[in-house]
């Protein structure tokens, strides 16, 4: 249940306050006039479509790269296991760093650091590979680095998706427009409600509106961050990991 209520923050409670105060703000003034808001919810709805369609783009991206990480390891992993030209230790001596590669990449995208590790990680297994190149033959150990290719261009991509976010700008253009939408929207919605409306029914209403925009919003803001485990739609990076 609580991965449900994930979306709603403080900001959703200012907003639904700001929209409510705006209400009372209106009706005590009898602020009324006709405006076409056609134009002001596009101010909202299309950064909100956008950048909502955008983060669900980077979260696909970053399952793309993690299955190719995850590919390029495997093979690497399958290649040596089939190799007659290393020991069973050796074997279990690579099968053991190519393991650790996917959890110290997890371990990065979920603390957003510890770059060095993955480099270092990465370093021991093209070391080893070197250290035993004449054993492996040129041709295996050129086999091997053509898909350890995959394993780099993976992580680099991850590395991205993680540092580079939506457009800023955009968002917190959406953000204002969703803070200044009630006090002229609601304004324009008395001069055309019957005014034996009940007031109750008002507030209801716009609290509700308010509602359902701050929670676009912070669904959007969580699909920023597809790795840190804290939304309902997060990479379950676990999966990701070798089980050898």
């Amino acid at each position: 249940m609580n991965k449900y209520l994930v979306i709603i923050n403080i900001r959703t409670f200012n907003v639904v306050a700001i929209y409510m105060g705006a209400t009372f703000a209106a009706l005590y003034f009898d602020l009324r006039f006709s405006y076409d808001l056609t134009l002001i919810s596009l101010a909202i709805i299309f950064p909100l479509v956008f950048t909502i369609r955008a983060a669900f783009r980077r979260r696909d991206k970053a399952l793309e790269y993690l299955s190719r990480m995850k590919a390029g390891l495997m093979t690497v992993y399958y290649c040596f296991q089939n190799s007659g030209k290393i020991t069973n230790e050796q074997k279990n001596e690579i099968k053991d760093v190519l393991v650790e590669v996917p959890k110290t990449v997890n371990g990065y995208l979920l603390q957003s650091g510890n770059e060095e590790r993955v480099t270092a990680i990465l370093k021991q297994a093209f070391d080893f590979i070197q250290l035993h190149r004449e054993n492996l033959g040129g041709g295996f150990s050129l086999k091997v680095f053509r898909f350890m290719k995959d394993v780099h261009q993976g992580i680099e991509n991850l590395k991205a998706v993680n540092k580079h976010r939506t457009p800023i700008s955009l968002r917190a253009y959406c953000l204002a427009f969703i803070y200044i939408f009630p006090f002229i929207y609601i304004p324009s919605f008395l001069h055309k409600i019957d005014t034996d409306t009940p007031i109750y029914i008002l507030y209801v209403l716009m609290a509700i509106k308010g509602f359902i925009l701050i929670s676009l919003y912070n669904v959007q803001d969580h699909m920023e961050h597809p790795f840190d485990q804290n939304g309902l739609d997060d990479i379950r990076l676990k999966d990701f990991e070798l089980d050898l």
